[in-house]
């Protein structure tokens, strides 16, 4: 019986996206991120819903990468105004070449559902910048930066291998460097990614900011 728990549990194992976590105990208690609907690719819900790239839709709805309504693994909630943190954006997406990772101004309405489910406010990650990786699993600071590297294609990946440093260590840099990088880098009056639109179909807020716009 125990065998084959364990052949069920690394099947399960096998299908799951990449996004998400291997099988682990961390799942063995409730999670506040229930909003979350993991399914198989083409799966029918028991609303009537149907699963596309493992996140359950309406039917009849054409799923977008920047669709506000639900929410999406892989996010990363900045500050849309720091030149900084624009900077290192744009050098994610150009290094994602497999558009794992999404991306929210903090600044937008959009950005609310997932301080809340996070119980953050967006003085808290003006301070340090946050990645909701999925389930119950989001990450601030130096940790979140080097969490999405994991996500990314090699070489960039191995920059997680930095993990290994003790989190004090690494945030420290990571805080005095947020402190300073309003003098250091500037800032805008509104998010920078408006400067450069080709870069919105990465953003969940997409419509948002160009509603501002119009």
């Amino acid at each position: 019986m125990l065998r084959g728990g364990s052949l069920f549990a690394e099947k399960a194992t096998r299908v799951l996206p990449p996004f998400l976590p291997r099988l682990s105990s961390s799942f063995s208690s409730p999670s506040p991120f229930n909003c979350f609907s993991y399914l198989p690719s083409g799966a029918p819900t028991a609303s009537g819903n149907v699963v596309d790239e493992g996140l359950a839709f309406p039917v009849g709805s054409t799923p977008t990468p920047a669709n506000p309504t639900l929410l999406q693994p892989g996010v990363v909630l900045y500050d849309g105004v720091c030149h900084l943190c624009h900077k290192g954006v744009r050098w994610v997406i150009r290094a994602d070449r497999y558009r794992k990772i999404k991306f929210c101004c903090l600044q937008s309405q959009a950005a609310e559902p997932y301080l809340s489910i996070c119980g953050l406010t967006r003085e808290d990650v003006l301070r340090r910048f946050l990645f909701v990786e999925g389930p119950g699993l989001y990450y601030q600071a130096s940790t979140a930066a080097l969490k999405v590297a994991s996500h990314l294609p090699l070489p960039y990946s191995a920059l997680s291998s930095l993990l290994i440093v003790p989190a004090p260590l690494r945030d420290a840099v990571y805080d005095y460097i947020a402190k300073k990088r309003y003098n250091w880098f500037g800032k805008e009056d509104e998010c920078i990614v408006l400067q450069e639109k080709e870069m919105l179909e990465r953003f969940i807020d997409r419509d948002e900011l160009l509603g501002k716009q119009s």
